[in-house]
């Protein structure tokens, strides 16, 4: 597993278990009892292209709880928080099946990902709140300076 400690204050890493059952895997995702469920407003999937950067999403009242049970998709996260301890701080995670955790990403941190599989990749994000338009703030890639590889 791969498997990149947190950096960003508030931000978490879960490791998810994957059961073998004959016929196809169950992979688990969120339970109500887990670190990091702040309630329930939506669960949505997002497909993503390969290479394709979604890049840069800050919500201001949403936690997202991010899982990743199809391909690998880096995400990077930026902090410009500024009473955080890790103000100006980058932290990028790389979640898949060979990676299989769940990254949780409170409210108020800059959010952008990539898809690095040569195929298609899904993620799911479980969240705390409904999604509105009002909620979250966007910036153009280029607007927070960070090398894509």
């Amino acid at each position: 597993m791969i498997n990149i400690a947190p950096i960003v204050e508030g931000v978490l890493l879960t490791q998810l278990n994957e059961i073998n059952v004959l016929g196809g895997n169950v992979l688990h995702g969120m339970k109500a009892s887990d670190k990091g469920f702040f309630g329930f407003g939506e669960a949505y999937f997002s497909i993503i292209k390969p290479g394709a950067i979604k890049a840069w999403k800050r919500h201001r009242e949403m936690t997202l709880n991010l899982i990743v049970p199809l391909g690998a998709i880096r995400f990077v996260i930026y902090d410009d928080r500024k009473s955080s301890a890790s103000n100006g701080v980058f932290q990028e995670v790389i979640l898949s099946r060979k990676n299989y955790c769940r990254l949780t990403i409170p409210p108020m941190l800059w959010t952008g990902f990539q898809c690095v599989d040569e195929n298609k990749s899904f993620l799911l994000n479980i969240a705390n709140i409904e999604h509105f338009y009002e909620e979250s703030d966007k910036k153009k890639l280029n607007e927070i300076k960070y090398e894509w590889r």
